[in-house]
């Protein structure tokens, strides 16, 4: 035995390397109940009070703080996350491109020959 591991660069999406059914999802999910258990704890406020405040109970609140979201829709998380003050934006943008990108061609026209002079 060698001793080394094998390792493979990640996606950026652990939920896509992991093969998840929908990653795209389970990332927009993960990145809302960061950011609810955020604003929860610099609140500081207690697992009743969030119940009361996010119209759920308490053991669903629960589950959320730990990362057990599984019953949690897309649709809740942010709803839960707009009960807590917050504008939730969303933004479309093109695919990141996995070929490099091409170098900007260099003008070799007058301008070039007039400075040259």
């Amino acid at each position: 035995m060698s001793g080394t591991i094998p390792v493979k660069r990640g996606s950026g999406n652990v939920f896509a390397d992991l093969g998840f059914e929908r990653p795209e999802e389970e990332l927009l999910k993960a990145q809302l109940v960061r950011e609810i258990r955020e604003i929860i704890k610099r609140r500081r406020l207690t697992q009743a009070k969030t119940a009361d405040l996010l119209g759920l109970k308490q053991p669903d609140v629960s589950a959320l703080i730990t990362g057990r979201v599984h019953k949690f829709s897309l649709e809740r998380l942010l709803r839960c996350v707009r009960r807590l003050d917050r504008d939730v934006v969303m933004m479309i943008r093109p695919k990141r491109s996995t070929r490099p990108v091409p170098a900007p061609r260099r003008s070799t026209g007058r301008k070039a020959k007039a400075i040259a002079a």
